[in-house]
């Protein structure tokens, strides 16, 4: 599973059962996550949680980068799973410009940008992973 953190909303996305292609799943808002994630992960099988880490163009991290490693931990202590962090660099404009693409009209993309940035992040975890392996992953 692939969550793209948020302090209002949070962006969740899926892999397929072969760890191929990772899918917008659902945005849920922050005050409400905790119990939703849990049925999300039951309900979906998850077996690991990859949660986007942003980080500045020079690889430095700041306050925001220790709120999602923070986020990461607390996850990880809910699930009981295991939680890892990617760099999300570039992952919201990468998921506007798929909308933009696809002919999405504003309104509706901010409604769903958040999960498409998980599903861009997810994909760099299961693009990086290497080939041959199994990844317990969503």
């Amino acid at each position: 599973m692939g969550v793209d953190y948020g302090t209002t909303r949070i962006g969740v996305a899926l892999s397929d059962q072969l760890h191929i292609t990772a899918q917008p799943f659902r945005v849920v808002e922050a005050s409400v996550f905790d119990s939703e994630v849990v049925s999300i992960v039951a309900e979906s099988d998850v077996e690991r949680i990859v949660v986007g880490l942003p980080t500045h163009l020079q690889g430095r991290n700041d306050a925001a980068a220790r709120a999602a490693v923070g986020f990461a931990d607390h996850l990880a202590g809910i699930t009981g799973l295991p939680v890892e962090t990617v760099d999300e660099r570039f992952t919201t404009a990468a998921a506007q410009s798929v909308l933009i693409d696809s002919g999405v009209r504003r309104e509706k993309r901010r409604k769903v940008v958040d999960k498409v940035a998980a599903a861009v992040l997810l994909q760099r975890w299961l693009d990086i992973q290497p080939a041959g392996e199994s990844h317990d992953i969503v």
